[in-house]
């Protein structure tokens, strides 16, 4: 995981950024101020050193190769020569060991390779590089179509940006089997619609876009990254099968204007109108343990119907099913993957 964050401005960024910074990724933080070239080593948790308009390129460490510490926070000093750098948000597998992470190992294969050959050996590796060479004071961003820019700050990954309002009503919720999704969302409470809808369940439940019917249907409110919204649009078929609009949700008092999945497709057929979508008891089966949500097989969505398929269309590693909705996650990308991007895998 891990984030870069290069602010090179005198504005100063929004505190629930850097502290979700921290909270993702907490093995470790380093700085190089830029106004100054100095490099400081902290601990995750001493981020409001950051609450600054002191421009600096700040790595907040998710350790995944190497042994947590102050040795493996990056940046690294590349090979003998003390004042080029490196920092990298991403992993390179068939580097580093249980005591050295990935990153510094690459930094002294770098400082033996000539200075011009350094950007065609980085944009090799699916991963986000910043160099910083404190003699020259001048620092470089590498694969930045990777890294995304935000008022004139750029981070290596998007997921503490999180501008987007979601409301959830059924298995995104805490308990349930797809909320991992929002494992690194900010949960902001419970709460319901502003207005009444009709929310019926097949096996999953729908919640149809008729004001006015029904219940004020229960929510829990997240914070999402665009990153993670397009994952929740992937899972719900947005916008061919579920639809989402943005819809008022009272949350604590507190009038939001959320996101919410919307099923234009479903009719209530005389089904009883749901308030709440409830964690049903698990039903055992024989090696594994999946939920069902009725007491007949559930019928499953087009989109989420079960293929047999194994591997990540990203990063070639093994899926985890979902057996509740049918979809699959990878572990190395921390992200859901859908029907239409599987790979069939055959030994």
């Amino acid at each position: 995981m891990c984030i870069i964050i290069v602010k090179q401005n005198n504005n100063t960024l929004a505190p629930s950024t850097i502290k979700k910074s921290s909270q993702i990724n907490p093995h470790g933080l380093g700085i190089v101020w830029l106004d100054t070239f100095e490099v400081t080593y902290h601990k995750s948790k001493d981020y409001k050193v950051l609450l600054t308009d002191r421009p600096f390129i700040a790595h907040f460490r998710y350790a995944t190769i190497g042994k947590i510490g102050k040795a493996n926070t990056h940046p690294f000093v590349c090979g003998k020569n003390q004042n080029e750098m490196l920092m990298m948000n991403g992993t390179i597998h068939h580097l580093g060991n249980v005591l050295e992470c990935d990153t510094k190992v690459l930094a002294k294969a770098l400082g033996e390779m000539g200075r011009q050959t350094w950007k065609d050996e980085l944009s090799q590796y699916d991963c986000r590089f910043v160099t910083i060479n404190k003699r020259t004071r001048t620092f470089q961003i590498y694969n930045k179509e990777l890294w995304t820019k935000k008022d004139g700050t750029w981070y290596s990954k998007d997921n503490v940006l999180q501008d987007n309002l979601v409301a959830v009503y059924g298995t995104l919720k805490k308990g349930f089997g797809n909320n991992y999704m929002l494992q690194d969302s900010t949960f902001i409470g419970k709460g319901v619609t502003k207005k009444k809808f009709p929310m019926v369940a097949s096996g999953i439940p729908y919640v149809l876009k008729e004001e006015g019917k029904g219940h004020f249907i229960d929510i829990e409110l997240y914070a999402v990254s665009d990153s993670t919204l397009q994952d929740l649009d992937s899972l719900e078929g947005h916008p061919t099968w579920y639809k989402r609009e943005v819809t008022d949700v009272l949350v604590k008092g507190k009038t939001y204007s959320a996101w919410l999945y919307f099923n234009p497709k479903e009719k209530i057929n005389g089904r009883p109108l749901l308030k709440s979508f409830e964690k049903p008891k698990p039903t055992y089966y024989e090696p594994k343990q999946i939920f069902t949500y009725a007491d007949h097989e559930p019928w499953t969505p087009p989109h989420r119907q079960h293929h047999d398929f194994e591997v990540c269309p990203d990063c070639e590693e093994s899926l985890e099913p979902n057996y509740t909705m049918g979809n699959y996650y990878c572990h190395q990308c921390s992200r859901s993957v859908d029907l239409d991007e599987i790979i069939d895998f055959e030994i």
